[in-house]
């Protein structure tokens, strides 16, 4: 038990440490991960689309 208390109280010594980022960090980086799944959930979309496309004019 007192390992378990030992770790615990390490792991809160611990993130006191951390440097957290600030509110509108999180905020800019939240936008660039938002919008680059966008972007490339477009491109894989429009390539899923033209592969099925030329798969189905070759074999029809």
């Amino acid at each position: 038990m007192k390992k378990i208390i030992q770790f615990f109280r390490e792991s809160i010594s611990e993130l006191k440490k951390v440097s957290w980022p600030s509110k509108d960090e999180v905020i800019s980086s939240t936008k660039v991960v938002v919008v680059s799944v966008f972007i490339f959930a477009a491109i894989l979309g429009l390539v899923d689309f033209l592969l099925v496309t030329g798969i189905d004019k070759l074999f029809s």
